[in-house]
């Protein structure tokens, strides 16, 4: 018995030994990779991330273990860049490689079903939907969305003179419509709009889920996925997948509607409805193809103006020389356009310094890479999780003495395009990092300058934003330092005080809203009567979807 026995036990022994050790292993840094803080057993990393600002240690880290560094969290490998030359380097050119995303599963697969695009792993899917969009929104095509950029920033500016206490909203408003039309063809009329409402509302719940230590817990340990049924953020997911499908499925049933009854003003919705009956995808899947455009131009851009109006409030002196120039080039009489860029010098430099000052995706947007790689001696596993440490390369003091102090004067000789400042072969010459990377590239970081462009010109030829006071007359406190969201961020809510710079330029700003509405849109409706010339969806829409 004992010969049976013995065996049994011995083996038995080996496979419990053989697991230990493998389970010591999990949290482990291996001595190729790059260098990174000390890890501990199966956590690894873990134990040293903090729950609130991680982007301040992401920064201490770069200091200590220079431009790559590696953090073990748990079974996954964290791969940090932070040095433009890095971020070239690898996921620039070598974005073959590095252009795909790391797991998240309540956040793509439980929440978006897998189609959200902005987190879609690399791979036909992502590709077709890629070609889509910039199809639509490429540099050439951008242009014809001027008109739309031009309506909804003076109907802001409108919003700032009748309630300026609610300014976050009409810049959310702004943004929102501006992406409305592209996507769906409709505007959205109102701050309160309830869909508008209901997109941030499930927006932010998303990035509040994205960044529960549950959620964090079943990617870098997928074996719990088992039991992911007895978890509270497994069932909000859930929950919030319910909403955010049904919002999207409302939007693009209604436009597909519209293109089929031939009521629909032309948008990005008929490209995809071309390439939905080419490919016969579902429309649960179009709508979040949809859905996820319009959550690409509603957040990144309105943050970034809410940064700007706090940063004018908080360096009054860059205000005064701002407008100081808006006014010798621009005059009291008429609102700037997208004509004056060229000669508005300063105003563009404010535009690139709020993009580095309030960089709204602190971490980026991670990547993953399809196969193993090495840079300089160190290995990149296959699968590992790269993150573009855009806080530490935008405050980095060498590149950008001072960073926490709003200077335009770093871009006053700076006279490339985002576009082109993001593809500059000369890393340095780079500062928009929230654009991303790679084959990541935002498409329609065209349009995000133009009303990055058209929103700052026209609040600082038309307003003053000076420092609310409390009831003994002191300043308000504030702190620009305090960032509040999740993915995305933008300064935690803050009190301004807003005053047109003049009678003159406030009646200016309401005639043109008044000529917007007398002949261009429907008086019940608020809605273009017509579509502006030169659109990019106003040819042929019918025939080639042969209706």
């Amino acid at each position: 018995m004992y010969q049976v026995i013995l065996p049994l036990l011995i083996g038995g022994g080996v496979v419990f030994l053989y697991g230990l050790v493998s389970l010591l292993r999990i949290g482990r840094r291996p001595k190729d990779l790059p260098p990174g803080p000390p890890t501990v057993p199966i956590l690894g990393n873990l134990h040293l991330m903090p729950r609130d600002k991680p982007h301040l240690q992401f920064q201490k880290w770069a200091e200590e273990y220079c431009p790559i560094y590696s953090l073990i969290l748990g079974t996954k490998t964290y791969i940090v860049l932070s040095s433009p030359t890095t971020v070239k380097e690898i996921l620039d050119k070598k974005s073959a490689i590095y252009s795909s995303r790391p797991d998240m599963f309540l956040g793509q697969e439980v929440v978006s079903d897998d189609q959200r695009f902005v987190t879609m792993k690399y791979g036909p899917m992502w590709r077709s939907i890629h070609k889509m969009m910039h199809n639509s929104l490429n540099i050439t095509t951008a242009v014809a969305y001027i008109p739309y950029q031009d309506l909804e920033n003076k109907d802001m500016m409108v919003g700032f003179l009748d309630d300026p206490d609610a300014f976050m909203h009409h810049v959310r408003r702004y943004t929102n419509s501006l992406t409305t039309q592209m996507v769906f063809g409709f505007r959205t009329i109102a701050k309160d709009d309830p869909r508008l409402l209901r997109f941030f509302e499930n927006f932010e719940e998303w990035a509040k889920i994205v960044g529960a230590g549950s959620a964090l817990a079943l990617d870098l340990f997928p074996v719990l996925r088992g039991v992911r049924n007895f978890l509270p953020s497994y069932r909000e997911a859930k929950n919030l997948n319910m909403k955010e499908s049904a919002l999207y499925m409302e939007h693009w049933t209604a436009t597909k509607a519209r293109i089929y009854d031939g009521t629909a003003l032309p948008c990005f919705s008929f490209d995809v409805l071309k390439a939905q009956k080419a490919e016969g995808f579902s429309d649960t899947q179009a709508a979040y193809i949809t859905g996820s455009l319009l959550e690409g131009g509603s957040d990144t851009t309105s943050g970034i103006l809410v940064g700007f109006i706090q940063a004018m409030m908080m360096f009054p002196e860059v205000q005064k020389t701002a407008q100081a120039h808006i006014d010798r080039v621009v005059g009291p009489d008429r609102l700037p356009t997208l004509d004056d860029a060229k000669d508005l010098q300063y105003i563009r430099a404010c535009v690139k310094e709020s993009i580095r000052w309030m960089p709204t995706v602190l971490l980026g947007v991670p990547h993953s890479n399809l196969q193993e790689d090495f840079y300089e001696g160190y290995r990149i596993p296959e699968g590992s999780t790269i993150i573009n440490n855009v806080w530490t390369i935008n405050m980095d003091p060498k590149r950008n003495p001072n960073p926490r102090t709003f200077d335009p004067t770093r871009f006053e000789n700076d006279f490339q395009s985002e576009h082109e400042s993001a593809t500059n072969k000369d890393p340095d010459q780079r500062q928009n990092w929230i654009f991303g990377t790679g084959r990541r590239l935002c498409q329609g970081m065209h349009i995000a300058e133009r009303s990055l462009f058209m929103g700052m010109a026209r609040m600082l030829w038309a307003f003053n934003f000076d420092r609310a006071l409390d009831e003994h007359g002191a300043p308000i406190p504030v702190d620009i330092n305090d960032l509040v969201g999740g993915v995305t961020v933008q300064p935690a809510d803050f009190k301004v005080k807003i005053t047109p710079r003049s009678q003159e330029k406030a009646d200016i700003i309401r005639k043109a809203w008044k000529e917007c509405e007398d002949t261009l849109l429907d008086p019940v409706t608020k809605q273009w009567i017509k579509v502006p010339p030169g659109m990019k969806f106003a040819t042929s829409v019918q025939k080639d979807l042969g209706l």
